[in-house]
Order: structure tokens, then sequence, then C-alpha cells
């Protein structure tokens, strides 16, 4: 990892993100807080609070440590971990709660000059508005960044962090009254008032954040992968620690009315007074606005940089940098004008609430990457911090439910919102694929140890009810699909289907470039039906040869394949003689055997499927009806229907007579009586005429066949069918119960 010769060290980290922990919230809110739940109950919000934030911080200290953390701090982590749409998608998002974030923290700033304002109406009886204030101050924050950029604005930032912790200091030395006079101590302070929790909880939450401030400065680190973990980690305990001795600190120094009562209670509380917790309260909003400020810009100019936004000039401009420092002049802009928009407007406390779900968010997705990349268990994830998938795991489920709870209303427009924007960014960049190899390391650990599983545990096998896992094997060109058509049906929703294509030839590095030249083509066929099938090609000197290699394959699914299909061209049967002569191999592994004949017309799906039994092979009939279900299962066949045509001897109820019509009358069977047409035939009828004459605008026919048949027939037992769509010849290897 290389260091850059210019740039920030870890200090900028840790204090835009310390600054922005010990911000507006501690000293306008906590006091309430304090006030509302008591001791115990603050204490319970900052384990919380603490089990979201502190696993993030570690989350980011373990990414930054794998992979070069460039500009865009967080925005940068998502994106390269998820794909640039949903990093786009969370950035967008994550920009404006940065922008907003500015004009919160200098709205917070007004309320130092509370005593002004008051003083003014008592004098004047005038109420001035808190913009008086707001605005002049948001102008001079702006100057200082357009016009010094972040070098002058992390000096600042030195400036009030030491005011800010003086502040502190000054409040953790001061006395009062009520802690010389009260047994005041955490004990004395008991949970109250629970059934507002969540409420006073969402109220402080934002207090904890933060630690993720100084990742926004990414791109401006001599060396990213040393201060983001150092600045960050340091950040996040520090404040866990400032607020643990400030709740002891409320609670032994006043009483819970004079918590609840007065907003600015640190300032009386304090050595010498309100006067310089109004500094400390001053300098800690306006370091955090001024955290924000230089955040924000650097999340849209790596926006631009990935040219998210669909408006190409827009990218150009917040893209480019000024000076040798690359400092986002444009992205600052358009930071501080969103900012005085909301300045302007004086009250942002509905959208602070979007805000933080936005932030809980990104929080969620910081967490889920560390997790996926421990579960993944990536050879190429090796971060020299490592923190715990657990701990990673805890983070994510605690963002979500925390977002729920804190106000769920907020938190389903939250995710409304990220949504849409994530179908418009898709749509308009629809080149950029999505999860990256993160999902598929997290995949694959998931398949590996589901397979070794399953195959620990026969009795699972045993004990599933039957789907079909079809393997297809077909010497057939992508201009003809007739089989893997019917494998798609198969494997929409109740089944499992493998399409291998058999490539004639002696395995060498020609026919491997070759194989994978055809499965490259197999994929794109699958990706532009939108089909489930799992696609393959083998390489095998005969066809023979191929067979025996593919009935032995493990099951991709996780179960063993049980049956096979094999394809015919109807008009040009040449391989007919080979799938017959190669019945009895696959028959010896325990496979159901379909036989496809296929026709070069369109499928006529209006008239559904038909299915023919005859006494002789009454045990495929369970097969076939389960198949077609299975098959009707397709958007392709909606509304279509399964019609079955029973042949029989004149007069005469035979077993398939007897087995259908009870598989009819218990409604085991999708089908009712009249889809049933009884066909009685004698010697001097010919079933094929009968079925070409039925079935001839059949979306798919089936037709059951035995092993005696096959000896007798051979491949003539498949001919005459010339005229009909696609005809499936079915033949059943076990019994199949239908429940």
């Amino acid at each position: 990892m290389t260091q850059r010769t210019n740039g920030f060290g870890t200090a900028p980290v840790f204090f835009t993100a310390i600054s922005t922990i010990l911000g507006a919230i501690l000293f306008l809110r906590f006091g309430y807080a304090v006030g509302t739940l008591g001791a115990l109950g603050v204490f319970l919000i900052l384990l919380m609070g603490h089990l979201v934030t502190i696993p993030t911080a570690f989350a980011i200290s373990e990414i930054a440590t794998n992979q070069r953390v460039e500009g865009g701090g967080e925005y940068f982590i998502i994106s390269r971990s998820f794909g640039l749409n949903i990093g786009g998608t969370i950035g967008i998002a994550l920009f404006l709660s940065q922008a907003i974030s500015v004009a919160f923290y200098v709205i917070a700033f007004t309320e130092a000059f509370e005593p002004f304002f008051n003083w003014v109406y008592n004098r004047f009886d005038i109420l001035l508005p808190r913009q008086v204030i707001s605005l002049p101050a948001m102008a001079i924050l702006a100057l200082l960044i357009l016009r010094k950029g972040a070098n002058l604005g992390v000096k600042a930032l030195y400036i009030v962090v030491a005011i800010l912790f003086f502040s502190l200091f000054l409040f953790f030395m001061g006395k009062t009254p009520y802690a010389e006079t009260a047994a005041a101590g955490i004990t004395e302070s008991p949970l109250r008032n629970m059934d507002n929790f969540f409420l006073v909880f969402a109220i402080v939450f934002p207090a904890f954040t933060g630690m993720t401030a100084g990742v926004g400065l990414s791109g401006d680190l001599k060396n990213p992968g040393k201060s983001i973990p150092i600045g960050t980690v340091a950040a996040t305990f520090t404040g866990l620690i400032v607020y643990i001795f400030i709740i002891i600190k409320l609670v032994r120094s006043a009483s819970p009315e004079q918590l609840l009562n007065n907003q600015l209670i640190m300032g009386d509380i304090a050595l010498w007074g309100k006067p310089l917790i109004l500094v400390g309260l001053a300098a800690s909003t306006i370091s955090s606005a001024l955290g924000s400020i230089m955040v924000a810009p650097r999340t849209l100019q790596a926006l631009g940089n990935d040219k998210t936004f669909p408006f190409r000039r827009f990218n150009i401009l917040m893209a480019k940098g000024k000076s040798i420092t690359n400092e986002p002049y444009n992205a600052s802009v358009i930071t501080i004008l969103i900012a005085f928009i909301f300045v302007a407007l004086g009250d942002v406390d509905a959208v602070a609430r979007i805000i933080s779900m936005f932030f809980m968010v990104t929080y969620g997705s910081l967490c889920l990457i560390s997790f996926l990349n421990h579960f993944g268990a990536s050879p190429e994830y090796r971060p020299t911090f490592r923190s715990h998938w657990i701990l990673s795991l805890i983070g994510f489920v605690f963002s979500v439910f925390l977002m729920l709870k804190m106000d769920t209303l907020y938190a389903i427009i939250s995710i409304v919102a990220m949504i849409i924007l994530y179908i418009y960014i898709s749509n308009y960049h629809k080149s950029r694929k999505g999860l990256e190899s993160i999902f598929r390391s997290a995949l694959f650990q998931i398949n590996r140890n589901l397979q070794v599983y399953l195959q620990k545990n026969q009795s699972i096998k045993k004990k599933a009810s039957w789907h079909p896992s079809a393997i297809c094997v077909t010497e057939a060109k992508s201009d003809r699909d007739n089989a893997f058509r019917l494998l798609t049906w198969i494997s929409e929703k109740y089944g499992f289907g493998t399409y291998i294509q058999y490539i004639q030839d002696y395995y060498s590095h020609s026919a491997h470039d070759k194989a994978k030249d055809a499965l490259d083509l197999l994929i794109e066929r699958a990706e532009s039906r939108k089909s489930n099938v799992y696609v393959d090609t083998i390489v095998s000197p005969s066809y023979t040869s191929a067979i025996a290699q593919i009935i032995q394959l493990p099951g991709v699914s996780g179960l063993d394949n049980n049956l096979i299909l094999f394809e015919y061209d109807k008009k040009n049967p040449k391989n007919l003689q080979q799938i017959v002569d190669n019945y009895a191999l696959v028959r010896s592994g325990n496979y159901d055997v379909c036989i496809l004949g296929g026709s070069n017309r369109g499928v006529n799906y209006n008239e559904g499927i038909h299915i023919w039994v005859r006494r002789v092979d009454y045990e495929n009939l369970n097969l076939m009806v389960l198949l077609s279900y299975i098959i009707l299962g397709h958007p392709d066949w909606k509304g279509a229907k399964i019609k079955i045509f029973n042949v029989r001897k004149e007069g005469q109820h035979d077993e398939a007579t007897n087995q259908l019509m009870e598989l009819v009358e218990t409604g085991r069977l999708p089908i009712s009586l009249k889809n049933v047409e009884f066909i009685d035939i004698n010697d001097n009828m010919n079933l094929k005429t009968i079925i070409n004459e039925k079935s001839v605008k059949a979306g798919l026919t089936m037709v059951g066949f035995r092993s005696e048949q096959l000896k007798h027939e051979g491949d003539k037992l498949f001919l005459g069918y010339e005229e009909m769509g696609d005809i499936l010849f079915v033949n059943a290897f076990r019994d199949m119960t239908i429940e």
C-alpha cells in the first residue's frame, strides 16, 4: 500500500469524528434524556447505540486495511463492494444527509446565543428569528471552505475541538448545591418512563454517530489504511467513555426536574458557569458543521467521478477538483447551496429524522460488507485490522432493528426512496453489473456447506418429497432449443434443470477453449430467456462415454439427479438410434427417462398439455401428471389445462383406468373428469393415428413407454408423429406417488 507524498495524517480523522460525536445533542438533549429515563435508561441507550457504532467503526477499519480507500470515504467502500449502482444509491442519500447535516449543526449553533435572543426579547419585546445568527454563520463557514478549503478547515477544527474539550473539563470540575446535599448517584436514579425509551433514543442516537465522519477525508489522507482505523476507533471509544462520565456527572449534579426543564443544564453545572458552556456548545456545533461541510463535497466529488448522475456535464463539474490538492470546489458550492436552503427554513426536525435513517442504512451496509467478507472467506480479503463476523452481524441487525423502532414511518419512507433511486440509477446505468464478488464468495460458502450437509444427511434425501432434478445432454447447437425450453419450464418453480452440451472430441487445450466458447453462448441464452436452468458443456470422444460421465455427476441442486432428458428432431431423427442404444446405460443409474421429439413449429400454449395413458404403461401416469403440473407453473402456460386421454379396450376398465379414476375422484390431480377422455380401441385401429388426430394442436404431448416396447420396436417407437408439436416420451423408473 503506497503512501501519498502530500495529505493529512491521523489527527484530522480523529478530530473530525470526535467533534461530530461530541456535538449539539450532547449539550442540548442529554440532560433531557437522563431526566426522562434515568441513568440506567440512558446507559441502555448508550449500549444499544454502540451496538451499531462500534461494529461500524471496526468494519470501516477492517475494510480500509484491505483495500485502497480513495476519495469518497464510506461511499467508496460501499460502491466498490456492492457495485456502482447500489453504491451510487446509498452514496446520493449519504451526500444529502451530510449536506443537510451542515444546516442542522448551524441551526443548533444558534442555541448558544439563547441569552442574546432572550435579552433582545426582554429589552425590546422583539422575538428575533434564529436566522439572524444562523444565516451569517453559514455564510462565514461557506466563505472559509470555498476560499481556504480543507486545510484551513482542519486548522480551525483543531481550535474548536480544543475549546470543546476545555468546556467539558469545566463541566466535570463544576459543583452544584444538589450534588452536595442529595445522595445522588446511579443507584438512586432507577429506570423510569421506559414507554418513551425509543422516542428518547431517536433524539439521542445522533450523538453517537459521526464516528465515520473522518472517513470522508480518505481522498486527502497520506495513508488511509493507517489513519482511518486508528482515528475512527479512537474517536468511537473516546466518545463512549466521555458519554459514560457525562451521564454520571448529570445524575449527581441535578435533579430529574432540573434536567428535564433546562436544556442548558450543563452550563449551570460547569465551573465558571453558563458562558463557557455556551462557548463549548458553539464550538461543538461549528466543529460538527465543519466536519460535514468538508466531507459532503468529497462524497459528491466521488459520485461525479463514477458518473453516477444522469447528466454528463454535471458529473464532470462535480468530479473536477481545484489546484494540486484536488479540492472539490464545485461540489462544495452545491453542498453550501443545499445547506443554505435548510438553514433559511430554520427547522429541519422532520428532515433530520430521514437523515438518521440514511445514516443507519450506511452503517448497516458497512457492517454487512464486513460480515459478507468474513462469511465469504475469500483469499483476497486479508485486512491487517480484523473485526469479528459476529460483531459485524450484530451491527447490521441492530441497524435495521433500530431504524424500525425509532420511526417506522420514516424508515419505510427512506427504504422506498432508496429503492426508487436504485431503480432509476440501474435503468440509467444498465451496463453496470450488480453485487460484484462480495456476494459470490458468500454464495460459494452457502452452497459448499449445503452440499456437504446434504451428502452427510442421507435421511433428508429419503424423506424429501419428489422434485424433478433433470439433466439433459444434447448435441444441438444454439439454433435448436426445444430441450432447453422444456428444462426452463421444469425449473421455473418446482424442479431443477441442468443442460449439458456434448462436444465430441478428445480433451485438449483446443477442445477446452471450444467448450468454453460454447458455454458462454449457453449462458447468454439462459440470461436472455431469464431461465433458471444450469448450463454446462462436456468434452468426450463418444456419445456413450459422455452419457456415462454425465449420469455419474452429482446434482448441482444438492440432491441427486433423478431424470435424464434426450432430444431428437422429428423431421431429421439422425441421433435417435444412439439415444435408443444408450437407454439401458441410463436405466442402470436408476433414472427416469424422457425422450423429447422436437418440432420446428411454435408452442400452442392455449391447447394445453395432452397426456396419453394406456394399460401397458399405467406406471408412467403419475410421473407424466406431476411433470405436467410442474410445467404449467411456468408463466408461458398461464391459463393452460391438462387433458388426459385414457386408451383402453372397448368397454373394459383396466388398471390404468382404475388408477386414473381414483386420482381424479379423490381430487389429487389438478384436473376434473371433463378433462379426461376415454378412448376405446380395437385391434384394427392405429394408436399413432389417433394421437396425431387428437393432439395435433397440443402445446405439448406426453406418451408413456416401457422398456419391453423399446426392445421390441427400437427407434420406430418414436417415429410417426411428424405433424404434431413437441412430444415427450416418458418412462418412469420407480413408482411415483401423488399425495
